[in-house]
């Protein structure tokens, strides 16, 4: 569970939920939530959690097939089997309509390549449509974050560098 996993490594790295909650950006009451597995999470959030923790976010998924209630997007991380990869292989579906959240950013470089279905792509303030076939290469220094305006999920691959 999520939660469980977010609590394990909370404590693992000695933070308080106040400390998390303020790198975040997110309320102590939100992240008490989450750790109950009483309320679900963003894309949005679980980066900025897992940024400040200091992990890749799918380190939050135990199974292989990396899934979460009530969201709109799935992760698989390609690389679980290997200890402290150099980069970070992950598999995402974007259901459709997902078109909420707020641009981040986060040390490192993405490779977005798309496998099935038209990914929009917000860079700073641009916005880029990659369809099947299609990739992008940017630092994830600048804001930037994953949106599905179409009616259909979208399977993508994305590659981080730590």
């Amino acid at each position: 569970m999520l939660g469980e996993q977010l609590k394990k490594i909370r404590k693992e790295k000695k933070l308080t939920l106040k400390a998390l909650s303020e790198g975040a950006g997110v309320s102590i009451s939100f992240l008490s939530q989450v750790e109950r597995g009483k309320s679900s999470v963003t894309l949005e959030s679980l980066r900025k959690i897992a940024e400040v923790l200091e992990v890749n976010p799918s380190i939050f998924f135990a199974e292989s097939e990396r899934s979460l209630e009530n969201v709109s997007f799935y992760y698989e991380d390609l690389a679980a089997s290997f200890p402290n990869p150099e980069f970070h292989p992950i598999l995402v579906t974007l259901e459709p309509g997902q078109s909420e959240g707020e641009p981040f950013s986060h040390i490192g470089h993405e490779f977005v390549f798309v496998v099935k279905g038209s990914l929009t792509l917000q860079l700073g303030q641009e916005k880029m449509t990659l369809e099947s076939g299609q990739s992008h290469f940017y630092s994830s220094n600048q804001a930037h974050y994953w949106y599905n305006y179409t009616e259909s999920p979208i399977l993508f691959l994305v590659v981080s560098s730590r």
